[in-house]
């Protein structure tokens, strides 16, 4: 965990392999982007061209003996490796990294790409639900790392297994041992208290279910406006930055459409390249939003040149979800099209969260794509009945209401399965 003490000291190399697998390039300015969301100050980055990672330091002898007098030149303590490293390739680098086996703290530390998303998860997490998710995630994924000495953990400063290895043990127990009792311990009360809250969420979806409540989810790349959208359309005032996972724990807002209806406007967790699977599968809660709604919004910022991966990233993590065999209908959203080429051609709607452009069009396009179960009509109501006026005002709309000599004159909105009760009053 990047603490507050050590924020101002992390000068950090960023080390990857390039297996032609994926574009590096893209991948280091990525994580560059997330090691300045962890407050981390990049001095240098480090490549080497291999079929795969070595298995035991990652980058080989010759480039690990490259590494060590770079972090030596540059005053680097913080090397950040664009790959999940295994336990052992995670201790063979620190180990080498900082030879005296005698020192209390280690100098310069290993971590991978998942450790420092886990970080920034660590540092933005709001919720309960949130933080208790990150603290299992973190544990996860430190429980095959734990040796005699711990190498890695000193890190982590969100997670309740922490401090496990203080405590007392048993006869003929060593404290690798105990270590990962705790912390075994640890796991099995996080995942039962995220069961329970997961039902109470479910609990709270199924009486919006019956109460017809629709939801239309912001799903997108981190970074590319998805809480300016939702601050703008419902004044949510959910926190925007420029910086990467500025949104952690979902939000969820009323928001009013052209039609009259009323939807759950929800704002996810923003998404990265090569996100790791335990990972999706650790924020599934905040991400499943988006199985769970009406219709889902895939934002993009089209002024970026990495518009079509975001897309790309986006599309493949709503199929791990099961959005497209659930059948939920995606509208692709071009943000920030205020700072875009004009000419550029790329299908979608077009908007500015921030300056309001193509927002009325936004709105009346998700109006569309929701069930069309609202429809406009002209109604005489008896005064007898004038008490519908105000079912109809709260859920549909009423853009005319005249009383008149005959009865109650009302031009407006109604949903489908009102119309059943009204249709001898329709005009």
């Amino acid at each position: 965990m990047l603490d507050n003490d050590t924020i101002q000291t992390e000068r950090a190399v960023l080390v990857a392999v390039d297996t032609g697998s994926h574009d590096v390039d893209e991948s280091l300015a990525e994580l560059a982007e997330l090691a300045r969301t962890a407050e981390a100050e990049v001095v240098a980055t480090l490549t080497q061209n291999r079929p795969k990672p070595d298995n035991s330091t990652y980058i080989g002898a010759g480039k690990l003996d490259e590494l060590i007098e770079l972090c030596h030149a540059h005053d680097i303590n913080l090397v950040i490796v664009d790959d999940e490293l295994s336990p052992a390739q995670q201790r063979t680098l620190e180990k080498k990294l900082n030879p005296d086996e005698h020192a209390t703290v280690i100098a310069i530390h290993v971590i991978d790409r998942t450790m420092l998303i886990l970080d920034i998860f660590a540092a933005r997490a709001q919720s309960r639900e949130g933080k208790l998710q990150v603290e299992l995630a973190q544990l996860k994924y430190t429980l095959p790392r734990i040796t005699g000495q711990w190498y890695g953990l000193s890190r982590q400063g969100g997670g309740g297994g922490g401090g496990a290895g203080g405590a007392r043990r048993g006869r003929g127990e060593t404290k690798f041992e105990t270590d990962r009792r705790h912390v075994k311990s640890r796991i099995r009360k996080l995942e039962l208290d995220l069961r329970e809250l997961e039902h109470q969420r479910e609990l709270l979806r199924e009486r919006r279910r019956k109460n017809r409540a629709e939801a239309v989810a912001i799903v997108g790349y981190t970074n590319v406006g998805k809480s300016t959208l939702m601050n703008t359309l419902t004044q949510a005032g959910v926190l925007a930055e420029d910086k990467l996972f500025a949104t952690l724990d979902p939000t969820a807002r009323a928001l009013t459409l052209p039609d009259g209806r009323s939807v759950m406007l929800v704002d996810t967790v923003g998404l990265v390249r090569r996100l790791p699977h335990h990972l999706v599968e650790a924020f599934h809660s905040t991400l499943e939003e988006a199985l769970n709604a009406t219709l889902i919004l895939n934002v993009c910022d089209i002024s970026s040149e990495d518009c079509d991966e975001q897309l790309r990233v986006t599309d493949d993590i709503l199929r791990q979800l099961g959005c497209d065999d659930a059948g939920i209908p995606v509208l692709r959203v071009l943000n920030k099209s205020d700072l875009a080429d004009p000419e550029q051609d790329m299908p979608g709607l077009r908007i500015s969260a921030k300056t309001g452009q193509g927002l009325d069009e936004l709105l009346q396009a998700v109006a569309e794509a929701l069930p069309q179960n609202r429809k406009a009509v002209t109604l005489l109501l008896p005064y007898s009945m004038a008490h519908w006026s105000a079912r109809l005002r709260e859920h549909g709309r009423v853009d005319v209401e005249e009383f008149r000599e005959d009865g109650v004159y009302i031009e407006g909105v109604a949903p489908v399965e009102m119309l059943a009760d009204l249709g001898d009053y329709v005009l």
